[in-house]
Order: C-alpha cells, then structure tokens, then sequence
C-alpha cells in the first residue's frame, strides 16, 4: 500500500521506523524496569533472578516470531485486536483488544506509580523533599498522568523526542555503570566481597524452577511493550518492512540487556536477595556503591522519567486500540472518532480516566501505597497480556501453517509452538497451587474477572461483533 494512500479514516501515515522503535522502547522504558522490576522476581526467584529474565526473553522472542508475521501481513492500529479478529474470528478479536486494553490501562497505573515512587525517593535522596507522607508518591503519580494525557492528546513531537533522549542518555549510564561493577566483580575489589559468580543462573531448591517461571511474570511485565509498535501499523511509512523490524529489534534489545544487568546486578549484591528485594532502586543504590553518589541520583531522575515516558507510550497505545475498536464498531463516532490534530482524544481520556480509577480504588478501598499499585497492577496486567499473547500465537499458526497465507519453512512451527509451551507454563505456576494469602491471592481473580467480562460483553452483543467482523473483513493484509 502506498505511503500517500489512506484507506482508513482518522490516522495519518507520518512516522518512521525510528519512531515506531521509539513507542516500543517507550512502553519497555528498560531503565525503569531494570531499577525496578527485577526486585519482585527475585521474592520468587530467589538468586535466579537473571535466568527468570533469561526464560522471560525466550518467550518473548518466541512470541514476537508471530508478531512479525502478522505485522507482515496486517496493518491496523489495533494490534492483536485485529490480528486475532481476522485469524480466530471477529469475537475472539475484541476479546483479545479489550484484554490488551486492559493490560495497557493497568500498565499505565503501574508507570505512572513507578513514576511516583522514584520521583520522590530522588526528591527525598537530594533533600528537596526529606520527609514525605505516605500518599507523597501519589502526587507525582497524578502529574505523570496529566503530563502523558497532555502529550497524547497535543502531538508533541519535540517533547516526545526529549523523553526518548532522556531514556536514551539513562540507558547509556546504566550500561556504563554495569561495565564498571563487572570489571570491579572480576578485579575481586568490589564492596561487601561481593564477586562475579555465574550461579546467579542456577535456582536454589527453595525456590526451584517453579519459582523461576513464577518470577517470571515481571520479567514479561519488563519486556511488555515490545509489540506496541503494532499499534502504529495505519500511522508508519513501509509497515510490513518497519513495524516487523521495530518489534524484532526491540526484543533482541531487551533480551541482551535484561539478562546482562539482572546478572550485574545480582552479583553485585553477593547473590543476597533479600537485600535485593529490598532495595528501592537497583542501579540507583550500586551506582552510589561502586562509582559515586551522583551517578545514583543520575540514574534514579533518569529512571522516574523513564517511567513517565512509558506511562505516556501505555496511554498512545492502549487509546489506539480503544480507538480502533470503537471506529470498527460504530464507525467515526464517539470513541472512534478523531480531533482536527488526528488523535483520538475521547480514547485517550478513557484509558487515563481508567487508570485514575483502578489507583483511586486501590488507595481508598485497600489502603495501597503507590508501591502496591505498582506492584499489583503489574501482575493483574501481565497474567491478562500472556493469555493475550497466547491467543496471537494461535491466531499466527492459523494464518502461516493452516491457512498457509505466507510462505515460511513448515520447520518454523517450532517457534510458535515453544511460545505457547512457554507461555502455558508461566500462567500455569502463577495459578497452581492457588496463592492463599496476601494480595496475590487476588491477582488471578481481577485477571479472569476481566477476560470473563469481556466474553460475556461480546456474546450479548452479536451485533457489535458482526460489525467489528465486517470492518475486519476489509483489513489491509498480504504479504
């Protein structure tokens, strides 16, 4: 399809493979997630914290072997909404759309809480806030999420390219950082006789490799985003050649960089993980450790703004897929419809208002700290993102090795097949044996709880799913 040829209302095809890259690494925000996420795998994990990162990256680069091919083929703003819908059926497409919605919103609370709770850790580490109260936190919360509905509904070229500098410049400095502890943990000078030991790959029986793929739930919550470039399939020039490229490249990206740090980072603190666990910010506290107290404060402002930055990319693309449901379902009206800018305003304020809603129940209901919102609504959010990721995977097997649309070697089944061995087996753990106590307890709850509805939203209305069918019938596809 040509780049000047609009076959959809609303979009504008403006944004280049770079671009593309930029809302995948947005929603990724790989400095953020190496501060932050990695403390919860390792509750589970124990000191195998880099291998549940390395079991999270085969999986995910499994699922993005699907990915690529349906991006080769389709191009639509809805992502797995429209490429399940055109594979596995019209229902099984708005499922999978309001699922991913739903991880995108929970996403955008756990960001904006990241946001909050880092923020303030460096406005408390340099002095400028030294004593915050509790709902402290909340405050920077709420301005991450006024800032990224501001940038998502005003296309702000120049302050979106700011915050991927900004995330761009973090990374630099935690790369640089984790070659300075490395050769220290090889040099045998590093603080506390932490040294470079390679059993930060093995699990211990405590844990065992149940508690691997059971902390790997935040190693996906880390890599989630990869396949947002997907959602800008109407808006990029070359689709079928750039958004298959964005999505791959990002994957291999946070593989390699996942794995490498977690590793650091673990070996940096002896392997200890409770002390792991308990540290508010990784990079933040062993970059005051091994190279100077200001590089911590770097790393740490950097790491908030990334979670700003993937706060706003969870907004762009969770109102894309609202966006794109209500304009296939009612045509340019209400939901579907877009401003004279060409955003789609009303789907931004329905996922921002969402994510204000989930953290404002959280908080008055269940007495959740910023913290908790993080940390609970990234594992309701992922336990809902692998099911979707499932159904894409199946929707891909259909499309390439039933259907035989594509040309691919019959032996590239196995990559689809392991993705769905990989992902079966992480939802598996997280919900056998049923977890009895703590808020875990209710994390697959809120999950099914959300896929169900979405279910019994689409079986009562068939009209709604006959038109998304028909609109879905005229998808851009071919190879």
């Amino acid at each position: 399809m040509s780049d000047t040829v609009e076959t959809r209302p609303g979009l504008r095809r403006s944004l280049s493979v770079w671009q593309a890259v930029g809302l995948s690494v947005a929603l990724m925000a790989p400095s953020m997630a190496a501060n932050i996420n990695p403390q919860q795998t390792a509750s589970a994990a124990g000191r195998a914290v880099p291998l549940a990162f390395l079991l999270s990256a085969v999986g995910v680069l499994l699922v993005a072997y699907g990915f690529v091919k349906l991006c080769q083929y389709y191009q639509h703003a809805g992502s797995v909404y429209a490429f399940v819908g055109a594979t596995l059926g019209p229902r099984a497409g708005v499922v999978s759309g309001i699922g991913l919605l739903g991880t995108y919103t929970f996403y955008a609370v756990v960001t904006s809480s990241a946001a909050g709770t880092l923020g303030t850790a460096f406005l408390t580490q340099v002095g400028i806030w030294p004593n915050p109260p509790s709902w402290g936190p909340f405050v920077l919360t709420a301005v991450a999420l006024i800032g990224a509905w501001l940038l998502s509904v005003v296309p702000a070229r120049r302050g979106t390219s700011t915050l991927l500098a900004v995330e761009g410049a973090t990374i630099a400095v935690i790369l640089l950082v984790t070659v300075v502890i490395l050769v220290r943990l090889l040099a045998g000078n590093a603080p506390s006789g932490a040294r470079f030991t390679l059993d930060v790959f093995t699990f211990t029986p405590d844990s065992g490799l149940s508690g691997v793929f059971l902390g790997a739930v935040f190693g996906f919550l880390s890599f989630a985003g990869f396949e947002a470039a997907a959602t800008l399939g109407e808006e990029t020039h070359d689709p079928k050649r750039n958004i298959p490229r964005a999505i791959l490249g990002t994957a291999i990206f946070g593989g390699v960089y996942f794995v490498v740090v977690t590793a650091v980072e673990m070996m940096a603190f002896g392997t200890d993980a409770t002390a792991f666990h308990d540290s508010p910010s990784l990079l933040g506290d062993l970059g005051s450790r091994y190279a100077g107290a200001w590089v911590g404060d770097v790393i740490s402002v950097g790491a908030a703004i990334s979670a700003f930055g993937c706060c706003l990319a969870c907004v762009v693309g969770g109102s894309r897929l609202l966006f794109a449901l209500g304009r296939d379902a009612y045509g340019g009206r209400g939901i579907g419809r877009t401003s004279g800018r060409g955003t789609p305003v009303a789907a931004v304020s329905a996922v921002t208002g969402a994510a204000v809603l989930i953290i404002l129940v959280c908080a008055l209901f269940f007495g959740a700290t910023a913290s908790d919102t993080f940390a609970w609504s990234g594992s309701i959010g992922t336990l809902i993102l692998l099911v979707i990721y499932l159904l894409t995977t199946v929707g891909a097997i259909l499309l390439l090795f039933v259907k035989r649309r594509m040309r691919v070697p019959a032996w590239h089944l196995v990559f689809p097949i392991g993705a769905l061995a990989v992902l079966g087996y992480t939802v598996y753990v997280n919900v056998v044996p049923y977890p009895t106590e703590g808020p875990a307890r209710w994390f697959p709850v809120v999950a099914g709880a959300v896929l169900v509805l979405t279910v019994i939203l689409v079986l009562s209305a068939p009209g709604f799913a006959r038109r998304v069918g028909e609109r879905l019938s005229t998808v851009d596809g071919g190879a």
